[in-house]
């Protein structure tokens, strides 16, 4: 059974600094592409950073680039994602997924949503 299992959220002040962890059991992340997808309250799910299983390219949306990284650890099938400078409108659910879908470029994983599998999220909440 597959399952991603995403941890490290929590209530931060702006200009503080989070990191995500995203859990995989069942599935081996170095065949998958990973991404961070986040949900704020009323507004649609939003494909911030997405790694291509094929070339390692990593995409990610105007905004989070500079504040936001994605990386990940094989060995401990754990994909993270490090986020500095948090701004408000930085708060939402916060998912990982990862695709077995054939992509001509990862931005397409961010763009369409294209998760295989998803987590059930973490909450990051930034305010002062």
């Amino acid at each position: 059974q597959v399952q991603l299992v995403e941890s490290g959220g929590g209530v931060v002040k702006p200009g503080g600094s989070l990191r995500l962890s995203c859990s995989a059991s069942g599935i081996a992340l170095n065949y998958y592409h990973i991404g961070w997808f986040r949900q704020a309250p009323g507004k649609e799910r939003e494909g911030i950073s997405c790694s291509s299983k094929s070339d390692e390219s990593t995409y990610y949306a105007n905004s989070v680039k500079g504040r936001f990284t994605l990386s990940s650890d094989s060995a401990k099938k754990t994909v993270y994602m490090q986020m500095n400078s948090l701004k408000p409108e930085d708060t939402a659910v916060y998912y990982c997924a990862a695709s077995t879908h054939t992509l001509s470029a990862v931005q397409t994983m961010c763009d369409l949503r294209l998760g295989s599998y998803w987590g059930k999220g973490t909450l990051v909440t930034v305010y002062s």
